[in-house]
């Protein structure tokens, strides 16, 4: 067992009492901790199946049609988890991985960037320093650049730079240590993990991966395209369909128009809240996400993605009580883009973002936060969304079932 598997399972159970007291609190019900669930009972809670399962699934395994259906509509929404549980642990890493299955999430979700020996890891950015200790490594010094990424100049330490074996020396930090002070209690006890960690991690425990790909312009240009070992690394692990519990992501279109021929796994185009896909930026194209989510521009998607992927500025109210103006209006977005057979997955529920919110305004319990966070995520499902991407992923899935049960 890897020293990075054994520090989450040593700490789960340590936390898992917290975890389960945190779904306590959400839903009105203690659900057993992830150290008292089986692969088994995960599998057939995602699946709806009653049928025993594998705990870990071989390179041989073929998807069951349950399991390929996770995500499509006529189910209920899916709930993903944003870089884990990262509104209680640090962000991209095992521990935050793991305790956000616990927690009840169908899916986990890495950024992944490149190192310089091609291999994939998860971190938000391929800048080091806001999520690693390595500016405490004197023998990296020297490494410390400056560069250009999506015409943003960063100054720092980057994966490309450093080789797998070179990067499990550093441990990983929170990313917002003022307004997560709890998550920097994990500071230091986990590395920084390769996606074929994250891979085994979520099939061993019955749940999908919905990964995205950060920068693609970028590591093309550098000649790590992230591309082919992501492919290979779904390949070595026996997901490569459609029925896979599997979902890629990107902000860009070219990289997910080259996979398109190239697998049978689901793909996902993000569309941000304003501008343009970089690569669009890069080539001149003047085609914005405004366009984008147009009726024409969302039957263009369906020529190459099985779905998109929202952020909740376009279909979620930034505060409570109404919507801003948009070229679209929510229901209609979702309404078209499901017209077009395209999933509708919502990103990002942030309960950073409304806890912040909640301080201005003098709520140090929190309590009005996570009301708050409630009622966004029950506007979001009233919208008949296939999926929503939450930092919270127990509240999500609490509000979620409530949800149903209420009608």
């Amino acid at each position: 067992m890897s020293k990075a598997r054994a520090g989450v399972l040593a700490v789960l159970i340590g936390m898992a009492a917290i975890c389960a007291l945190h779904h306590e609190e959400s839903t009105g019900t203690r659900s057993a901790s992830l150290t008292e669930q089986s692969g088994d009972s995960v599998s057939k809670r995602l699946t709806g199946s009653t049928v025993e399962r594998p705990v870990h699934f071989t390179a041989e395994h073929q998807a069951s049609p349950e399991v390929g259906r996770l995500g499509r509509r006529g189910g209920e929404p899916i709930i993903i988890a944003h870089r884990g549980a990262s509104a209680f642990r640090p962000e991209h890493t095992l521990l935050a991985y793991t305790v956000a299955i616990s927690m009840g999430a169908d899916y986990i979700e890495p950024d992944l960037v490149s190192t310089k020996d091609h291999v994939l890891v998860a971190r938000h950015e391929n800048e080091l320093s806001a999520t690693t200790d390595v500016a405490r490594h004197p023998e990296f010094a020297d490494r410390r650049t400056s560069k250009t990424i999506n015409g943003i100049r960063h100054t720092g330490w980057f994966t490309e730079d450093f080789t797998l074996a070179e990067l499990r020396t550093l441990r990983a930090r929170e990313r917002f240590p003022t307004q997560r002070r709890g998550n920097t209690a994990y500071d230091g006890m986990e590395r920084i993990p390769t996606l074929d960690e994250i891979v085994q991690l979520a099939q061993n425990h019955g749940v999908g991966v919905y990964a995205e790909t950060k920068f693609p312009t970028y590591f093309a240009s550098i000649g790590l395209p992230l591309e082919e070992p992501l492919l290979e690394t779904f390949r070595k692990y026996g997901w490569d369909d459609e029925r896979d519990p599997v979902f890629i992501q990107s902000f860009e279109t070219g990289n997910l128009k080259r996979l398109h021929p190239l697998t049978r796994l689901r793909l996902i185009q993000f569309i941000g809240a304003n501008g343009a896909p970089y690569d669009h930026v890069r080539a001149g194209d003047p085609t914005t996400y405004d366009d984008m989510v147009t009726p024409e521009g969302l039957r263009e998607i369906a020529k190459y993605a099985d779905g998109i992927g929202v952020v909740t500025k376009r279909i979620g109210p930034r505060d409570p009580g109404g919507f801003e103006s948009r070229p679209v209006s929510p229901a209609a977005l979702v309404r078209n883009a499901q017209r077009e057979g395209l999933l509708v997955h919502a990103t990002t529920v942030r309960k950073l973002a409304v806890r912040l919110r909640a301080d201005l305004r003098g709520d140090s319990s929190g309590g009005r936060a996570d009301e708050e966070v409630r009622k966004w995520l029950r506007r979001l499902y009233r919208l008949n969304l296939d999926g929503v991407i939450a930092d919270d992923p127990g509240m999500a899935r609490a509000v979620r079932d409530r949800f149903r049960t209420e009608g």
